[in-house]
């Protein structure tokens, strides 16, 4: 009659590890990949993220803006509500595809769909077209976020009339971040 030896799993382990010979070396462990969007271009429009006061170019609170990095940093998500309530939101990503910054806005008024990236000062510039629910048309739209000395945001965005070739400010506002404001007297 033959005799079956069961083994502990960790014996079997030990056994294992002691039937490399002398010299050789074990095999390294497989290396872990690098988390997605950790390069340093999908961080170029990091400066933006957080919790944000938002006011005009006459010093009014125009609203309130919150964006939050997502999906492993691959995605910026912008939640904004104004001072009269109205909301909107916006995707922002690196697209490894076109090498680009896109935004996609959406509210109840229409949709901006532009993309670019970094200019040679710093900033983060857009282009694209918004297009207002309504009928109201579809126009080239720019937007350019500046991060200043101070913390704050700079945002510019700009129109183009298509009658008349001339662009105009849509809007300028400073985002103040609201735990930087909470520290002041």
């Amino acid at each position: 009659m033959r005799k079956i030896l069961v083994l502990p799993a960790l014996a079997v382990t030990a056994c294992l590890a002691l039937t490399v010979e002398a010299g050789q070396s074990t095999p390294a462990p497989a290396a872990n990949p690098p988390p997605p969007c950790s390069d340093a271009v999908y961080h170029q429009f990091d400066f933006w993220i957080g919790d944000w006061n938002v006011y005009d170019q006459a010093g009014n609170l125009a609203g309130t803006n919150s964006i939050q990095p997502a999906e492993h940093g691959c995605l910026l998500i912008e939640h904004w509500t104004n001072s009269g309530g109205g909301t909107g939101q916006s995707y922002n990503f690196f697209d490894p595809g076109t090498g680009k910054w896109r935004q996609i806005w959406v509210n109840a008024g229409g949709i901006i769909d532009y993309s670019g990236g970094p200019t040679d000062t710093g900033s983060m510039l857009l282009e694209g077209e918004i297009r207002n629910r309504g009928g109201v048309g579809v126009a080239p739209f720019t937007g350019e976020w500046t991060l200043n000395a101070d913390g704050s945001v700079t945002q510019h965005f700009r129109q183009k009339d298509t009658e008349t070739g001339k662009w105009s400010d849509w809007f300028v506002g400073r985002y103040v971040r609201k735990d930087e404001e909470a520290d002041q007297p």
